[in-house]
């Protein structure tokens, strides 16, 4: 059994035949992995129809500096709640160390700094979360749902949206149209 440290930081791709249509091709950067769970943010799914301009306004934060960008689909836990996957550059009050994946902020400070052009280098906004009780992913890992890569901060804020999956499998070495939605027991 691994330490529960170990995979934040990490980048958890869905196999394919995981079962849950939710997080069908998901690709979930892990920021928090120890004893009371893990919580992870979707970086491979957009949420439609939303934009960064109308979200900061919607929250009295008035856009300035800070592109027009997407707005990512976090996970399914609390869909409302808003968070920033940054580069480690920026630190606020809450912040969280996500390991190579940089930082996980989710106060509205981080928003104002992006607007005024003095937040971290590299962003992205989620809605949402994916969270795990104490040993469920664990048990998922194990159940052929989940595989953690190693987090490549250019694969979540650099390669577009939708190439992040296939992506973090070649970095992995895998060629994801030879992965198996079943398996077998020996």
């Amino acid at each position: 059994m691994m330490a529960p440290e170990y995979l934040a930081g990490r980048l958890l791709l869905a196999m394919p035949g995981m079962g849950d249509p939710r997080f069908d091709h998901a690709v979930i950067a892990l920021c928090v992995h120890d004893a009371q769970g893990a919580l992870g943010i979707g970086v491979g799914r957009i949420k439609h129809g939303l934009r960064l301009h109308e979200l900061l306004e919607d929250v009295g934060i008035a856009p300035g500096m800070a592109p027009d960008c997407v707005i990512h689909d976090g996970g399914p836990v609390e869909p409302q709640r808003g968070f920033v996957l940054h580069s480690p550059d920026w630190d606020g009050p809450g912040t969280v160390q996500a390991g190579p994946l940089g930082a996980l902020s989710a106060s509205l400070d981080v928003l104002t700094a992006i607007a005024a052009g003095e937040g971290p280098e590299r962003w992205i906004v989620a809605l949402g979360y994916a969270g795990w009780a104490p040993g469920q992913l664990d048990t998922e890992m194990q159940r052929h749902g989940w595989y953690a890569a190693i987090g490549h901060p250019d694969i979540v804020f650099d390669t577009p949206v939708t190439a992040r999956w296939k992506a973090s499998w070649q970095a992995e070495g895998v060629d994801p149209a030879l992965l198996s939605s079943t398996t077998g027991h020996a």
